[in-house]
């Protein structure tokens, strides 16, 4: 009985850690998936809990209770904790493919922000939006000495990459103060407004909504023509939803789908309304 409990315990301990690995990322159905698996966990520990209490009871009132029947109770409640044993590795595995296709998915985003993020490449202009200055876009395209092919620096991809490695494993908090480590020291970087962007999504996995909106909105009031201002705005919407504000979630995702109505964000955010509706 103790063996099992334990199992128990230590299952529950690995998936109260689920969402900050899953939150890895800005999925919603992953992160539902996530949170209904953990509750059924939660819900069979007590379920054992339960058992162990009603095992500790006939253990008691052994003396006043035929020895056959006795043994027949200990001997189901057995089988219910085997059962249990079954239904928490199977959850246990659930959640570990969920997780995987989380983090599958985030590594996606990372690769194509750092594709929109290079030097030359834009989002699509919002209509009626002005186009930038040519003297601006000359001198934010202009090649930098000792960097890479991409326009960022040894030094600085090394540094943002080590950032990187913290959410990678879940150190979200670490994330974060690397990252803003990165962004004072680099604050013109091109890797600057994903490094914003992944301080909201590292608040966000952590469940602090009020910073996780804070970070995004700073990324769009300080880099409004990144490619990352979609991803942000969605990721903001997210966050209003999770803290229960779905008519400032709403108006975020009215706004990212006027504003970039082609990008896969505001796919995204169309679907979250319909659902919302």
């Amino acid at each position: 009985m103790r063996t099992a409990a334990a199992a128990l315990a230590l299952c529950a301990g690995l998936f109260a850690a689920g969402p900050a690995s899953a939150g890895l990322f800005d999925d919603e159905i992953a992160r539902k998936q996530i949170a209904e698996q953990q509750k059924r966990v939660d819900e069979l520990r007590q379920q054992n809990d339960g058992m162990a209490g009603r095992l500790a009871k006939l253990e008691e009132d052994a003396k006043a209770q035929p020895v056959l029947a006795l043994v027949a109770e200990i001997e189901k409640l057995r089988e219910e904790i085997r059962n249990l044993r079954g239904q928490v590795e199977t959850l246990g595995n659930n959640i570990e493919g969920v997780a995987k296709r989380q983090r599958d998915m985030y590594v996606d985003l990372d690769q194509r922000l750092r594709r929109f993020e290079q030097p030359g490449a834009a989002i699509a202009p919002t209509p009626g939006a002005a186009a930038p200055a040519a003297g601006a876009a000359a001198v934010a395209e202009a090649p930098k000495p000792a960097s890479t092919a991409a326009g960022v620096s040894v030094e600085e991809n090394e540094t943002y990459e080590r950032a990187q490695g913290q959410r990678r494993i879940g150190n979200y908090q670490g994330a974060i103060t690397a990252f803003q480590a990165f962004i004072a020291k680099y604050p013109k970087s091109t890797l600057a407004p994903r490094a914003q962007y992944w301080i909201g999504d590292s608040h966000f996995n952590l469940r602090d909504f009020k910073n996780a909106i804070a970070s995004q909105q700073k990324l769009v009031a300080a880099y409004p023509d990144s490619s990352s201002v979609p991803d942000a705005l969605l990721n903001m919407a997210s966050a209003q939803l999770e803290a229960g504000d779905n008519p400032a979630a709403r108006k975020t995702m009215d706004g990212l789908i006027a504003r970039y109505p082609s990008s896969e964000a505001a796919e995204k955010a169309r679907r979250r309304v319909a659902n919302l509706r």
